[in-house]
């Protein structure tokens, strides 16, 4: 999981569809966060093995990181992971409903999906932000249907934090149920 999120939240590599990119790399976050965390969950039966699991995931990324940033990339490459909130909200779920598997899947699907785009927008504030120089200095070589629109403020749909964490909420539980079930194969 720590290879396959790692490079998302790199928006300064992105900075034409730096929007676009955003929700798309909160859902790829969101997805795979949620399923190793409810496998090993479900796995050990102990509440907290989820939060445990985002802290692995972490530091891998930040030796990972450490590495490019040694070899002169600049800080923003260096987005700070933001899985440690919303899996120790997943652990919340497992030990308030008495490790009930199903509201792991629906209560706590729901609550990983809506809060990493939100946790992931907060982290982004911390930092340069490659989204606003997106904006500032646009590419003038794209094609104007491929240029990236900035969302109005308050414009609840063109929002990428509310899509990311409106999809997100829908497919984390689906990946919740095939983290539970990854425990329960029979052959």
């Amino acid at each position: 999981s720590t290879l396959l999120t790692i490079n998302a939240g790199d928006y300064i590599f992105y900075t034409d569809w730096a929007w676009t990119s955003y929700t798309v790399f909160s859902i790829s976050q969101t997805l795979m966060l949620i399923v190793g965390a409810t496998y090993y969950l479900t796995f050990t039966g102990v509440p907290g093995t989820a939060t445990y699991y985002a802290l692995i995931m972490t530091v891998y990324t930040w030796i990972a990181k450490a590495a490019w940033f040694s070899l002169g990339y600049p800080y923003d490459f260096i987005v700070i992971p933001v899985w440690l909130p919303s899996a120790m909200l997943l652990d919340l779920v497992y030990w308030a409903t008495k490790k009930n598997k199903h509201s792991l899947i629906l209560f706590g699907g729901v609550l990983v999906g809506m809060s990493l785009p939100l946790f992931n927008m907060v982290n982004l504030i911390t930092v340069a932000d490659p989204l606003e120089t997106a904006f500032k200095y646009p590419r003038p070589t794209l094609p104007p249907y491929m240029t990236p629109i900035e969302p109005q403020v308050g414009k609840f749909y063109n929002s990428p934090v509310a899509l990311g964490a409106g999809a997100g909420a829908v497919l984390a539980c689906t990946f919740a149920a095939l983290g539970c079930k990854l425990n329960t194969w029979t052959y």
